[in-house]
């Protein structure tokens, strides 16, 4: 257990956070994350795949409340103290995001406390805490403001560490999406501040060692995943197609399809939408009218028979808007039909190796407690920021003059 650079993922969705940190070299001690379909995904790609978890074995390899590992195992998880250099990652954010109805009393928010029980019992070297941007946000009720972002940073200065965030554009990073997100590091023995720092200064480095630029389009992640460059039966859904993969025109997609050498069948999770007919209609106009990149409502009158909360065109020389979990937002930028779950990975900086399980969507009631490919994939953590953040946080655990 003494092993180096050894982190624990909680709230750990697919495994977007993991990914990133798995190729940055750090070694993961086990995951926490409560829905069956996500942990799935994370199972089958860095547990059975990548054997990226070493796993320890009072914990049985399944999906897990945090609340519930705290109860059970808090020795356990007290036991741990001094063997863990990192905890990664930060509550669900549905109740927070500026994107929604934004709860005050979502029960989502209250597991923000259970983020700070499991690091008072582990005590890590450092931590990585992700959320939206609107998690630095007040809420306000008739007792006042309460600013989530506020009373974790005094929560972990009170248990002895120095504490530094900032709101990162993703887009910034190489991935082709217009993605903020609230990033804060804290730290026993160095300074979180210079994480931001390296990661700053070595964002153009590390595109250019991967062949990408630091501002990826949205044709530069996804052209050759283009209906067009040919389809074959969906291999996981009887009656659908699934796309297989055209050329690759750009250093991103060639980085995006590493280990896919000689692949050339069904791209995973490339299943195509049926369409009914009325909505192929309805976006060939939006094709033809809509403003490429704008995001559109039924109150603009641009289209006839929008009946969508919003949507936009994506511009395929820019970035795209934030991926959620609503796949009916966006719309292809030449073919008249939403983007896949392979698509919207991409635009996400999932590797095509990784493999999404369970349903493709879900609605009505089954939302609350399924999350499928589509959700799934809107969740995470881009793995190509958490990589970077991964090796900037090494760099500096690593500077022994950095104290």
């Amino acid at each position: 257990m003494k092993k180096k650079n050894l982190y624990i993922d909680i709230f750990a969705g697919c495994g977007g956070l993991s990914t990133g940190l798995l190729k940055a070299g750090w070694a993961g001690l086990f995951a926490v994350e409560k829905n069956a379909d996500a942990f799935s995904t994370l199972e089958h790609n860095l547990i059975n795949k990548n054997k990226h978890f070493l796993w320890p074995d009072w914990l049985e390899i399944k999906e897990h409340d945090i609340n519930e590992l705290i109860k059970n195992h808090e020795k356990e998880l007290t036991d741990l103290q001094g063997k863990i250099t990192l905890v990664a990652g930060g509550p669900p954010c549905q109740g927070f995001s500026m994107a929604g109805k934004r709860d005050k009393n979502d029960q989502r928010n209250k597991l923000v406390k259970s983020y700070i029980k499991f690091i008072k019992l582990v005590m890590p070297e450092a931590i990585i805490f992700e959320n939206v941007h609107g998690f630095t946000v007040n809420f306000k009720n008739k007792k006042g403001t309460k600013k989530y972002s506020s009373y974790v940073e005094r929560a972990l200065k009170r248990l002895g560490y120095k504490t530094f965030h900032q709101i990162v554009d993703m887009s910034e990073y190489g991935i082709p999406q217009k993605r903020k997100r609230f990033i804060l590091v804290a730290m026993k023995n160095h300074s979180p501040k210079d994480v931001f720092s390296i990661l700053e200064k070595n964002k153009e480095k590390f595109c250019y060692k991967n062949g990408i630029k630091s501002k990826t389009t949205v044709y530069e992640a996804i052209s050759d995943l283009e209906k067009h460059c040919g389809t074959c039966p969906s291999p996981d859904t009887r009656g659908f197609k699934a796309g297989i993969y055209g050329v690759a025109t750009s250093g991103y997609q060639r980085l995006m399809r590493q280990g896919m050498d000689g692949f050339n069948g069904a791209v995973d999770s490339h299943r195509f939408v049926n369409h009914r007919k009325d909505t192929i209609t309805l976006h060939e106009k939006l094709l033809a009218c809509a403003p490429i990149g704008k995001r559109i409502t039924p109150d603009d009158n641009i289209v006839e028979g929008l009946n969508r909360r919003g949507v936009t065109v994506l511009d395929p020389n820019l970035q795209a808007p934030t991926i959620t979990s609503i796949p009916d937002e966006l719309v292809h930028y030449c073919e008249p039909r939403i983007l896949t779950v392979r698509e919207h990975a991409r635009i996400q900086s999932f590797p095509d190796w990784y493999e999404f399980k369970g349903k493709y969507t879900s609605g009505g009631k089954r939302r609350k407690n399924e999350v499928p490919r589509y959700t799934q994939v809107g969740n995470a953590v881009p793995p190509l920021f958490a990589e970077q953040i991964g090796m900037a946080l090494l760099e500096v655990l690593n500077d022994d003059q950095n104290e």
